[in-house]
């Protein structure tokens, strides 16, 4: 059971966590339990705005996106060293090779680290030693996407990606995150294109809060390969024809979509009009930490809120592996 959901007894634990799958939505900073949070304050002379893990974990009753961004900020700041970084990243994979992920396209936010005064050679130093460490142990193998906060502004991504040219052959990619309110994603054209030029593959969050126009910008103006999230395509049936056509994967994270308040309910989610539409779709699990739920949580929601059997559930984990970059 995740947040209330009950989920049927023919769509047995072991199936789920062993079919070989691939998470490609993914913020490592999200994967932040509150005991690492805690430990790694301390070790960095730091003091949370909470008593304890408790008392943080209360602290996870979201009205929206903002009010996770919030929290989601206050508790990155004990991220400070290398070595943090590489046992969050550490941490978060284990999880994910325990629920079968075989691949792994981790979303990082550059901008909110360096901002702390944290170099992006220690952020990615860190991230790429756990990737190393997790590919020797068998799995998952991991590919980097750097992403931008939209938020921001387009000078400051444009910036980050200049910053980030020299760490490009560690990167498997660029994206975009943060509130969509206000940050219509053709504002960051200039830094999608500096990219693409770097050889870096392209994914945007569209589609969640902001409307679907949004997902038709950031294939058309962005270039996005993948629409992290996407959900809203659903209001435009020429939307779908183009994403189903041209088998542009959405990246959707069904347990987000309800603690974000994204969607009423599991219940209410749009995972099965867009199934219907042809749609390429893959099932991930955005920010675990925070939403109550690692990947394998959210395979079983959904099959537990539209009848999915094995062979459903199946055929969700080989689009993932599809739509991944390498």
């Amino acid at each position: 059971m995740v947040d209330g959901i009950l989920f049927p007894g023919d769509i047995v634990t072991d199936f789920v966590t062993t079919v070989p799958k691939a998470e490609l939505h993914l913020h490592v900073e999200g994967a932040l339990e509150p005991e690492l949070a805690f430990t790694l304050a301390a070790r960095n002379g730091l003091t949370l705005p909470f008593g304890d893990v408790a008392s943080l974990r209360r602290a996870y009753q979201f009205t929206d996106l903002q009010s996770f961004l919030d929290l989601y900020y206050a508790c990155m700041g004990v991220l400070r060293t290398e070595a943090d970084f590489r046992e969050l990243a550490a941490a978060y994979l284990a999880r994910a090779k325990a629920d079968g992920v075989t691949r792994v396209e981790m979303f990082f936010d550059p901008q909110a680290h360096v901002a702390r005064g944290v170099p992006l050679a220690t952020v990615i130093g860190g991230l790429a030693a756990a990737a190393l460490a997790a590919a020797q142990a068998g799995g998952p193998t991991v590919g980097l996407i750097a992403c931008l906060l939209r938020d921001a502004g387009p000078a400051s991504a444009l910036a980050t990606v200049e910053s980030l040219a020299e760490f490009a052959d560690a990167l498997v990619g660029i994206g975009l995150d943060s509130t969509e309110l206000g940050y219509p994603p053709a504002d960051y054209r200039a830094a999608f294109e500096l990219a693409g030029q770097l050889g870096l593959r392209k994914v945007a969050h569209a589609g969640e809060e902001g409307p679907a126009d949004f997902v038709w910008q950031a294939i058309d103006v962005l270039g996005a390969e993948r629409v992290d999230h996407g959900i809203r395509s659903v209001e435009d049936r020429a939307l779908l024809r183009r994403l189903a056509a041209d088998r542009t994967p959405l990246t959707v994270c069904p347990l987000s979509n309800v603690r974000l308040k994204a969607v009423p309910s599991l219940a209410a989610h749009p995972l099965p009009v867009l199934l219907d539409a042809g749609v390429h779709v893959t099932v991930n699990s955005d920010d675990p930490a925070y939403f109550g739920g690692y990947i394998a949580d959210n395979y079983r929601a959904v099959a537990g809120a539209f009848g999915l059997g094995e062979a459903d559930v199946r055929s969700l984990a080989e689009a993932s592996l599809a739509a991944c970059f390498t």
